[in-house]
């Protein structure tokens, strides 16, 4: 989780407030309920290559490198918090699928 001062929240949360409302805005005119991905995803790309253009002009493996790894961490961190507990959720609604438990039995045996 990317922790940061409180103080530089408050400023990065109301940019973002809106640039949510206007994906959510432009996503919902398409009819498309899936058309925010796709926006999400231009916004995020654009943020960071816009970041490291005013920062430090032209982009280098150590940016390239970084970034990747910023990415990889969201991806990784979103899915350990929101996406696993659904799951977990869902598991416990609609049960498992049983070879699972099979193999982790086997796995326990080893």
């Amino acid at each position: 989780m990317p922790y940061i001062n409180s103080l530089h929240r408050q400023e990065i949360d109301a940019l973002i407030d809106q640039l949510a409302q206007g994906i959510i805005r432009q996503s919902q005119q398409t009819g498309d309920i899936t058309a925010f991905a796709g926006m999400l995803n231009y916004a995020c790309t654009r943020l960071a290559l816009q970041i490291v253009r005013r920062q430090f002009g032209q982009m280098r493996y150590w940016l390239i490198a970084i970034i990747t790894g910023v990415f990889k961490n969201i991806g990784d961190e979103f899915y350990r918090r929101v996406a696993a507990a659904y799951e977990d959720k869902q598991k416990a609604n609609s049960g498992d699928v049983d070879l699972f438990q099979e193999y982790l039995e086997e796995i326990d045996k080893m």
